[in-house]
Parts: C-alpha cells; sequence; structure tokens
C-alpha cells in the first residue's frame, strides 16, 4: 500500500472523532496527520491530540488571520513554551485573509509577523493561509527571506503567488479544490509552474472534499483522490508521487518521524 502525509488536517473536528477519523485514513495509506491550531482555544486541544496519537499525529500551534484579534502576550508565551515539544512541527496556520476581513487587517498583520517571528527564533517552518492578500503576504514573507521556510497551504492562488513563494523558498499544498470543476487556473499552475520536489498534498478536512466525495465532510482519508489528480497533472505515477510528497514532508518537518 502507498504511504502518504495529510499536512493540513482539523483531526479535532472531524465526523466520527480523531481516533475514527485516523484509522479510516491508516486504512487507505494515509500514515501521519499533521493537525492544525487555528485559535487560542484549540491549541491546547491539538497539542493533547499530537501527543495522545503520537508518532501518527503531529500538529501545528498558531492563530489563523481570522482570530487574529485574539493574538495576545499570552498567546505568544503559550506558542513559545510549547512550540520546542516534539510533538509541534510548525507554526501554523497563519497568515492574511482579506476576503472574509474577520479581524481588522492591521491586527492580522501584527499576528501575522510576530508569529513569523516566533517561528524564526525557534527554527520552525510556518503553514500559511491566504486569501484575496497575495501582495502583502508576499511582502511581510520578504521580510523572513532566509529565515523562515514552510508551505503556503491550500493552494488556490495566482501563477504569481505561486512563484513568488518558490522563490521564497516555501513549498505549496494542494487540497482537494485541484479537483473542482472550476479550477482550471490551479491546475495550470500545478501542472505547469510546482516542482514536484516542492508540492505538498493535503486535505484541509472536515472542509473542501474532493470529487468524488464533494458534499461529505472531509476526512483525512479521502487525500488519494486529490493526490491522483495530482499525479495525473504532474504525468507521474501514484507510487512517485507518494514517494516524493513523503520524501518533501520529511524534509519540510524536521520533527517528523517516519519508520
Amino acid at each position: 500500500m502507498l504511504e502518504w502525509v495529510d499536512v493540513h488536517c482539523h483531526l479535532d473536528r472531524l465526523e466520527g472523532g480523531p481516533e475514527h477519523a485516523l484509522k479510516l485514513a491508516q486504512s487507505v495509506g494515509v500514515k501521519k496527520i499533521i493537525t492544525i491550531g487555528t485559535e487560542p482555544e484549540d491549541l491546547q486541544i491539538v497539542l493533547d491530540l499530537a501527543e495522545k496519537y503520537a508518532p501518527d499525529v503531529y500538529c501545528t500551534l498558531g492563530v489563523h488571520p481570522h482570530e487574529g484579534v485574539k493574538y495576545s502576550k499570552e498567546v505568544e508565551t503559550f506558542l513559545r513554551a510549547n512550540a520546542h515539544k516534539k510533538s509541534v512541527v510548525a507554526i501554523g496556520e497563519i497568515g492574511l485573509d482579506y476576503h472574509y476581513d474577520q479581524s481588522p487587517r492591521e491586527e492580522q498583520k501584527h499576528a501575522f509577523r510576530d508569529q513569523l517571528q516566533i517561528a524564526a527564533d525557534m527554527n520552525l517552518p510556518v503553514e500559511i493561509h491566504t486569501r484575496d492578500a497575495e501582495e502583502d503576504t508576499i511582502a511581510i514573507l520578504s521580510e523572513f527571506k532566509g529565515r523562515v521556510t514552510g508551505l503556503i497551504h491550500c493552494f488556490t492562488g495566482t501563477g504569481w503567488l505561486a512563484q513568488q513563494s518558490l522563490d521564497l523558498g516555501f513549498n505549496i499544498s494542494i487540497s482537494g479544490v485541484v479537483t473542482f470543476k472550476n479550477a482550471t487556473d490551479l491546475r495550470n499552475t500545478v501542472q505547469n509552474i510546482i516542482p514536484l520536489d516542492r508540492l505538498h498534498v493535503e486535505t484541509d478536512s472536515p472542509f473542501l472534499a474532493p470529487v468524488p466525495m464533494r458534499g461529505k465532510s472531509n476526512t483525512s482519508a479521502y487525500m488519494v483522490h486529490t493526490a491522483q489528480v495530482v499525479a495525473d497533472l504532474k504525468n507521474v505515477s501514484l507510487e512517485t508521487l507518494a514517494a516524493q510528497t513523503k520524501q518533501n514532508a520529511k524534509q519540510m518537518f524536521k520533527k517528523l518521524i517516519w519508520d
């Protein structure tokens, strides 16, 4: 059976609970899951999940741009106190979201920069969320060029964003969106811009279930459908894609242990 890593999953929110979701994922070859911190209230939850289900589950710690207004010195203290733990492989999900503007943009920028500094200080990669904020995202990431790397998660942006991100040393992660009928531009970007050795596959579950699972609550087990589309776009076998994305994940997330 091929082996996969879901580099971005909200394991605490999946139908049936984390243990059920993990067993389902492992039954189709998803051997490792990175579950994502998004707000102060869930940071301890994802940390506990990663420690409970180690070494199959790891986590990131961070505050999502939607929750930027909640970022505080107390949150910074928590991140710095826990980021060294072996189950914490990255700072995230951090970034900018101007589509919904659920937090004021200046608050988002402050939280983004502060958490990038934490990642730099702790020598950890980051997982980036960016929506309708490409220029500001690249501008802020450029401030940390050479000090912070990571991946642009659930990439749905322009070819410009993809190339700028790659030039800054970032990898790019593809979700089930690539399987959607209206995702022609994204498929072109995967096919023509993102190199195989800078590519990851994720679910962002419980969101964005891929075709043919559209309409269902997403789960890590469904990433095999996304992987097939990505493999076809890159004109490689599933075996090649699995091996390469596994290697990419090991290189990106230094704490990730794979037997």
